[in-house]
């Protein structure tokens, strides 16, 4: 029970990318069960938060960026700050299914943060359940 989809970002920031995992469960067809939503890629993570009010993403970013300075890094790419801040939110999220939907909060979402755009990133999504 997979299906994976891509997200085309522009730049560094949250995509709010639930729809498009509403869809991919809708092709699996789970009801009752979990979900687990996973990005392969090593600049960008995957992570529930307030998808009401765009603000919270830009808050949560500038948070990101005081959690990073540049300190000199020595990864040749230059893009160390987007490995750590993809280490800081991660590459998963587990959520429950219930009656075939997300099991997530009045303002909750499911975003994609770009740590390295613009890129082309792959999301899967595995369920279990019946």
């Amino acid at each position: 029970m997979v299906q994976e989809f891509e997200v085309c970002t522009c730049e560094e920031g949250m995509v709010n990318i639930s729809e498009k995992i509403a869809d991919a469960l809708k092709k699996i067809g789970i009801r009752e069960g979990i979900c687990l939503i996973f990005v392969p890629h090593t600049t960008a993570g995957i992570t529930i938060n307030e998808a009401t009010d765009c603000d919270v993403s830009k808050d949560i970013l500038a948070g990101l960026d005081a959690l990073t300075p540049h300190l000199g890094y020595k990864h040749a790419e230059g893009n160390s700050l987007a490995h750590i801040k993809a280490s800081l939110i991660g590459s998963s999220v587990t959520i429950p299914v219930t009656d075939g939907k997300l099991y997530l909060g009045p303002w909750q979402g499911v975003f994609l943060c770009e740590f390295d755009g613009p890129r082309v990133r792959k999301i899967r999504v595995n369920c279990v359940g019946a």
